[in-house]
Parts: C-alpha cells; sequence; structure tokens
C-alpha cells in the first residue's frame, strides 16, 4: 500500500526583524495555528512541519539548504505574514530543489472595520508583503505553486491537498523503479524514449530484468501458496468456468503463480512499476493478465509492450489518489485507445487492452475468464472482465520529443452502455472525449499522444499541472473549450517557449 505521511511538508512563514519581539511572537503565534488546523483536516494526506519565522538572508538560506537535505520533506509551503525583504530571499530561492507553493493567505478572515488600526494593519500585510514574494519568484523564474484563500476555507484546503498529492508523486519519481521485463516493442517508436533523461529529470529509473530473472521466481513458487491465492480470486471475483472448467482452473492457477512470483521479484528488488511484452515470454506460460491488474490494483504502477513512460505515469496516478475516499469504480489503470466509434452526435471510444485494465475503475464486480489471446503463442490467460465506471475521467501520455518530454492530456467522459461485447473478453470503457471525438482525436495527433494512457476518473487537471510544473515538464490539454485552431497555436507557442 501506498503511504503519502512519509512526505512532510515545511511551513515556513516570512517576516523581517524590525517589527520588534511583540509583533514577531505574534506571527509565529498565528503561523503556529494555521499549521494545527491544517494538520487536523483530514482531507490534507501529509503532515505539515511548522517552522521558525525567518527574518534573515542567512536563516532563509539555511532553512531552504536543510529541506534539500531532508529525503522526507517533499516541498515547501511559504506564506509571508508581514513584508518580508525580497532581496534576503535569493539566496536561498537559488538554491531551493524542491516543490514550492506560495500560500497568499492571512490570519483574520474579514477585516475587523470597528477595531481596525495601524497596529493591525502593520501585522496583517499578506496582500503586499506576499506581492513582494512573489515578484522575486516571478524575477528568478522559479517554478511553484500559488493558492490565494483563507487558510479556514474548505476550497483553499482541497487545493492544497490537491498539490500535496502531486507533490508526493513527484518525490516518489525521484526513487522510482520500473522493471522492465524485456524492451519494448519492436520498431515501435512512441514506447521508446531516453531513459537517461527520464532519471535526471523525473527520478525514473528504468532497470532491464530478462524474463528469465522472473521465471526463476514462477519455478519457485509453492502449490500451498497457490491455493490460498486461488481461493482468494473465488472470494472476490465471480469465476466463469466454461466448459472445460479443468483448464480455466489451470490458466487461473497459472496466473496467481506468476502473481506470487511478480510480487516477491518487486520486493527483492525495490519496484514499484514494471512492464510486460507479449514478444519477450521465454519459459512463461501465459502472458501476465490477471496478475498485472491485481497488482495495478495495489499500486504499482503498469504498462504493456515495454512502454515504461506509461507505467511510470500509471504509479504516478496510484500516489496521487492513494487514501482519496473511493467509490466503486474510482481508480486509476493503464489505458488504450483502442477503436471509434462514429456515429452522428455519438462519437466515442472504445478504451480496452489485451487483458490489463485496473479493476479499481470496475463499474461491478469483476468476473474472471479465460479466452485465448491470439497473440504471444502461449497459453490462453485469465482475465479480470468488467466495464468501467461512467462519468467523468482523463487520459494522459508521456511523450519524448527528444529535447523536452510533453504531457499530453484529454479529458473524457465515461459513458453507460447497454452493449454486451459477447465476443470481446476484456475490460473496457466507452468514453466521449472532451469536446469531441473529432477535435479531440486530431489535437491529440498533432500533440504526438501515444496510443498508450494513464487513465484515471480521480485526478483532477489541476494536479496533473502541477505535477508537471513539478518535474519541469510541458503539459498540453484537450478539453471542453479547445479548437483544433486554437490548439495548433498553442504547439507552436509551446515548442518556442520549451525550446533549449
Amino acid at each position: 500500500m501506498i503511504d503519502l505521511t512519509i512526505h512532510k511538508y515545511w511551513f515556513i512563514t516570512g517576516s523581517q526583524s524590525l517589527y520588534g519581539e511583540d509583533t514577531l511572537k505574534k506571527v509565529a503565534d498565528d503561523s503556529k495555528k494555521i499549521v494545527q488546523d491544517l494538520n487536523a483536516d483530514t482531507s490534507l494526506p501529509c503532515p505539515i512541519l511548522w517552522k521558525e519565522t525567518l527574518l534573515t538572508a542567512d536563516g532563509i538560506r539555511k532553512t531552504l539548504e536543510e529541506a534539500n537535505a531532508d529525503s522526507n520533506c517533499a516541498g515547501i509551503i511559504a506564506w509571508m505574514h508581514t513584508f518580508s525583504p525580497a532581496k534576503m530571499w535569493i539566496a536561498g530561492l537559488k538554491s531551493l530543489q524542491k516543490p514550492l507553493l506560495q500560500f497568499n493567505t492571512q490570519f483574520n478572515a474579514e477585516i475587523p472595520f470597528e477595531s481596525i488600526d495601524m497596529d493591525f494593519m502593520n501585522l496583517n500585510q499578506s496582500a503586499h508583503g506576499d506581492r513582494e514574494f512573489g515578484f522575486i519568484t516571478a524575477r528568478m523564474d522559479i517554478p511553484r505553486k500559488v493558492i490565494v484563500g483563507h487558510w479556514k476555507d474548505t476550497t483553499t484546503k482541497a487545493r492544497i491537498a490537491q498539490w500535496m498529492r502531486a507533490g508526493s508523486a513527484v518525490a516518489d519519481g525521484k526513487k522510482l523503479r520500473i522493471a522492465r521485463f524485456g524492451d519494448n516493442m519492436r520498431d515501435v517508436a512512441v514506447t521508446d524514449g531516453d531513459k537517461v533523461e527520464a532519471m535526471i529529470q523525473m527520478g525514473w529509473s528504468v532497470p532491464y530484468f530478462g524474463i528469465g530473472d522472473l521465471v526463476a521466481y514462477i519455478n519457485k513458487v509453492s502449490e500451498k501458496d497457490i491455493d490460498n491465492l486461488f481461493d482468494e480470486y473465488n472470494s472476490n471475483y465471480s469465476i466463469v468456468w466454461g466448459a472445460d472448467k479443468e483448464n480455466t482452473r489451470k490458466s487461473i492457477r497459472e496466473q496467481a503463480k506468476i502473481e506470487i512470483a511478480m510480487r516477491a521479484f518487486f520486493a527483492n528488488n525495490d519496484i514499484n512499476a514494471f512492464t510486460t511484452n507479449f514478444e519477450d515470454l521465454h519459459g512463461m506460460k501465459q502472458l501476465p493478465g490477471l496478475a498485472c491488474q491485481r497488482l495495478m490494483a495495489d499500486g504499482f504502477g503498469f504498462a504493456g509492450e515495454g512502454d515504461w513512460k506509461t507505467a511510470a505515469l500509471v504509479r504516478t496516478f496510484k500516489v496521487m489518489t492513494a487514501g482519496m475516499e473511493r467509490e466503486q469504480g474510482q481508480g486509476s489503470s493503464f489505458m488504450e485507445d483502442y477503436t471509434y466509434h462514429f456515429e452522428p452526435n455519438k462519437d466515442l471510444i472504445l478504451g480496452a487492452h489485451m487483458l490489463e485494465v485496473c479493476p479499481s475503475i470496475a463499474e461491478k464486480k469483476p468476473t474472471l475468464e479465460v479466452h485465448p489471446l491470439g497473440i504471444g503463442g502461449k497459453e490462453d490467460p485469465a482475465r479480470l472482465v468488467f466495464n468501467g465506471r461512467p462519468g467523468p475521467a482523463l487520459c494522459a501520455a508521456v511523450v519524448d520529443f527528444g529535447s523536452r518530454f510533453r504531457c499530453v492530456v484529454n479529458e473524457v467522459s465515461v459513458v453507460e452502455t447497454n452493449e454486451k461485447f459477447p465476443h470481446l473478453p476484456v475490460a473496457r470503457l466507452l468514453w466521449k472525449p472532451e469536446p469531441n471525438l473529432v477535435t479531440a482525436a486530431e489535437s491529440w495527433i498533432l500533440a504526438g499522444g501515444g496510443h498508450h494512457t494513464a487513465f484515471s476518473n480521480q485526478i483532477s487537471i489541476e494536479m496533473l499541472r502541477d505535477w508537471a510544473e513539478m518535474t519541469g515538464i510541458e503539459l498540453i490539454s484537450i478539453g471542453a473549450g479547445t479548437t483544433v485552431e486554437q490548439f495548433r497555436n498553442e504547439l507552436r507557442w509551446n515548442a518556442v517557449a520549451w525550446k533549449h
């Protein structure tokens, strides 16, 4: 399970010594109360650590350097309670390597019209103190998030929580190891990319493992462990036995064997995401299907055909949404745009994959079925079959443009369907891409978005923008207001803005 509480966020308050001890004591007391209130709110996924008020350039630099050195610090929340001259912040900000949130709030929610005096004005100066801080971060071109709102407001807290989730995904990415069993699918371009640059920029490590490394673990799995996991499958899913019950049982047990081996392999090699490839299965009886689905449901990133960038993005989504309240069918998954439904005013996309769609997005209890795969030349694999939950969602892909990474996002609306898909035994969704199929598909293709995506009906576009800002990659989105003309222009502007 993913534990976001290991990530801490430092709350730093800016002021200056000329206000005197009484005022500075009030500044410290106020910032402590804000931190206590935020920590008491269960909607925030990570703890906030209060730090002493920063009054000097040396104190600012030392504090931010300490944050850099603390592996548990996932980000900085900065608030200027009073006016804090920004030249004091230059040295510290030049060294800062953590995500930064400028929190433009103030201790009081409203102006006390009857009692307000100059003492009150001198203390409560966030309205212009944060503009001084905002200037220097803009002048230094420092990536940051700005949130304006009162610290007790639920909308404000929700935005802080989303920023924290993005920051935690960035922190997780810096130590993420993606096991690549085999290479990417032969001659496919979009699933390939610069693994060295990905590690430099996002922290993603993509070690190669021969399939024989996994097969060695598979061969050590005990029958007793398989029995126990088979019983768990039987309890959690509706098994479709078919005409040949023994073959069904055998196939499901083989997936249990693969799952047990994968979990042991990942634990021993510090792996939180992985890829497989149906072209590289020597020594295996089946392509992992059910095993991949269940590992994703437990927070692992995954993508097929060696697509390590999408596997990392699925893991990113899993971290972002860890611990969120979840109804049936809310989650994140590996996904692929498979085929179009061109019907006037009802254009849709069928999203699916050969086997590996995460059951976290299942509308109802999945069925566990065994069918031929028709690719890979191996035995019939077991997989979970279900329809996805209707409602708003998004699909995102990270692609490598050589000089930079780009994240392409399309907001979609999954629709409910009464169609049975009697000959398509895989997990699947039907969605309407925003604003419509023609505009969305043309824009996606113009942006170079891949056929594999990370899908989520819990991630917000703001969370993904925050993540892209923190990692320093381009993000371009397709939504309800998108036009192809406007989108083409945005691509051109971005090409200039991101030119190195």
